[in-house]
């Protein structure tokens, strides 16, 4: 390692670059191109679009998609000198830089743990095929005979992976037992 990466190394810290939402995808694309053709990429080693996993039940078939966290908003571990940060500010789809008067303020520490923490606990509930659900949460049936009803949470029981669910029918409340992945949060 060169002694120049290593003074840059010391020197990353993490902003928020806003970006037209729904299109976070391709403006990470250009600036990881832009900085590339720059000879700019080891200042900024990490993009990140912090995702979840979103599940639903669609004709009895179980589909997934990314759903971007924070939508409109793309995480960079950076280190803006020089023509870093007007190159990214100069990118098709980027907004500008989160902080005031137009110049970048970093992240602080605690906050980065913490959103890098919920990034990382949202891919593990991906990986387990489920979502936090509480009791008293307001619910959507997406699958089965009563689907397009809601309804609200009586009972969570996480190691079936199964709800409780009221739901209103006919003027009567009627409890439901169903899965976590045929119910969506409203």
């Amino acid at each position: 390692m060169t002694d120049e990466v290593k003074e840059v190394s010391s020197e990353f810290q993490w902003y928020v670059v806003r970006a037209i939402t729904g299109q976070e995808q391709k403006v990470k694309r250009y600036i990881e191109t832009e900085l590339e053709r720059e000879k700019l990429s080891k200042f900024v080693p990490t993009i990140l679009i912090p995702m979840e996993k979103v599940y639903k039940v669609k004709d009895g078939k179980k589909t997934s998609r990314d759903k971007s966290f924070f939508p409109g908003y793309i995480l960079v571990n950076a280190h803006l000198k020089g023509e870093v940060a007007p190159i990214i500010k100069g990118i098709n789809g980027v907004v500008g830089f989160l902080g005031s008067g137009g110049e970048p303020i970093p992240l602080r520490q605690a906050e980065v743990n913490r959103i890098l923490g919920t990034v990382d606990e949202m891919s593990e509930q991906a990986d387990l095929g489920m979502e936090p659900y509480v009791v008293g949460e307001l619910v959507k049936v997406t699958d089965g005979p009563f689907s397009g009803f809601s309804g609200t949470i009586e009972e969570v029981n996480e190691d079936k992976k199964k709800l409780k669910v009221m739901v209103k029918i006919f003027g009567r409340k009627t409890p439901m037992e169903l899965n976590y992945i045929q119910v969506d949060k409203e």
